[in-house]
């Protein structure tokens, strides 16, 4: 078969010795999408397209009250689609960029960015027939909508079923938008909404998913099998790992489930940080970083991570997340031994082959030599 299910991707090797990318992107329009969430249309680079997979993020950089902010959105639109360069961005408590873009951001604005990256994506093909079950939270919708219109318009014999979590209708993301694709699309686009607080007309679901909604959503949606579908899922922490247990109680096998998270989960990160620093002796450690072309010598002190140190000592590397998700930051460690207190940005030929993600990391040995880019 001609596709991967949404795997981790392997990094090609003339990808290994290269950068990342940034451009200067024109914003085109600034879209009020809810109260708290708005879209982003940024414009194509005229002499050269840029290029990018349907469940990629765009990372924006941003100076914010004198400092560069750096912040990972997924893109809503698709390359096969869609002309400009979309993402979504949703307000949260005390977020720094996700308030500032709503409230400040014009059109004609430029706006730094770094090239899409991420793992979280499928390759298409036109002889797939395949069924892909979403399950989105929030904001999650952004990557399952580029995705939804991928699939659709590249792969006339597969089918998306989406279920699509939100506080209340108002706070429902693109919901125009998703009714438009299921009426052209009837019969391949089921889009199923549930809701924490339902108006009194309301039809469809409402309350926490659980295991009996499930067991009726899933008598709703097309049943192709388990070896024709796919399980995927992006939103709250919360919301993921309940779904990843109702999954398991389905016996939907791990294999056939993919997940995309905006950020590091808090629920396990102080004990994965524990077990991470445990493992070696913590103290202030010389970390040798190789990047474009330079060398530099970098302090790193007990619990800082390597990134953290090496921007505080005026060292530009590249990163986005900072959570240990998105690879902006991976490198080669060429010698020593690092701990990450996350690993879920590498695939496992990665691990073996040395690859690192400096946001996360931690020198645990005093001859740590790690090549980026």
């Amino acid at each position: 078969m001609a596709f991967n299910f949404f795997k981790k991707s392997e990094p090609k090797k003339e990808e290994q010795h290269s950068g990342p990318h940034y451009y200067d992107l024109k914003v085109k329009r600034v879209v009020n999408e809810t109260k708290d969430a708005i879209s982003i249309w940024f414009e194509q680079p005229q002499d050269k397209k840029i290029q990018y997979k349907s469940g990629q993020f765009l990372t924006l950089i941003i100076p914010i009250q004198g400092k560069e902010v750096r912040r990972a959105y997924s893109l809503c639109s698709s390359s096969f689609t869609d002309e400009d360069l979309v993402v979504a961005v949703k307000r949260v408590d005390n977020g720094l960029m996700s308030n500032w873009l709503p409230d400040n951001l014009k059109e004609g604005q430029m706006v730094k960015i770094m090239e899409p990256m991420g793992q979280f994506t499928t390759d298409y093909a036109h002889s797939n027939k395949r069924h892909i079950i979403m399950f989105a939270g929030g904001s999650g919708i952004t990557p399952m909508l580029s995705i939804i219109k991928s699939l659709l318009t590249q792969e006339s014999e597969s089918i998306v079923s989406l279920i699509y979590c939100n506080r209340d209708i108002e706070s429902i993301i693109f919901k125009d938008e998703l009714s438009k694709w299921e009426t052209k699309y009837e019969g391949r686009l089921h889009v199923i909404h549930v809701l924490d607080n339902a108006p009194m007309n309301w039809q469809g679901y409402s309350g926490l998913l659980n295991h009996e909604m499930l067991k009726k959503l899933f008598e709703r949606i097309p049943d192709w099998g388990i070896d024709k579908s796919t399980y995927i899922m992006c939103g709250p922490e919360g919301m993921m790992k309940n779904v990843d247990t109702l999954l398991a109680q389905h016996n939907i096998p791990k294999e056939k489930i993919f997940k995309e998270s905006f950020v590091q989960g808090t629920i396990d990160k102080d004990v994965k940080k524990e077990t991470a620093l445990a493992s070696g002796e913590v103290k202030t450690r010389e970390v040798v970083i190789r990047y474009d072309g330079q060398e530099h010598k970098v302090i790193v002190k007990p619990n800082d991570t390597i990134l953290a140190s090496a921007l505080d000592q005026g060292v530009d590397l590249p990163y986005s997340c900072q959570s240990g998700l998105c690879t902006a930051c991976r490198g080669k460690a060429l010698s020593g031994q690092v701990k990450l207190d996350e690993e879920e940005g590498l695939s496992q030929s990665e691990r073996a082959e040395g690859y690192v993600l400096t946001c996360v990391g931690h020198p645990m040995t005093d001859d740590v030599v790690i090549e980026i880019g």
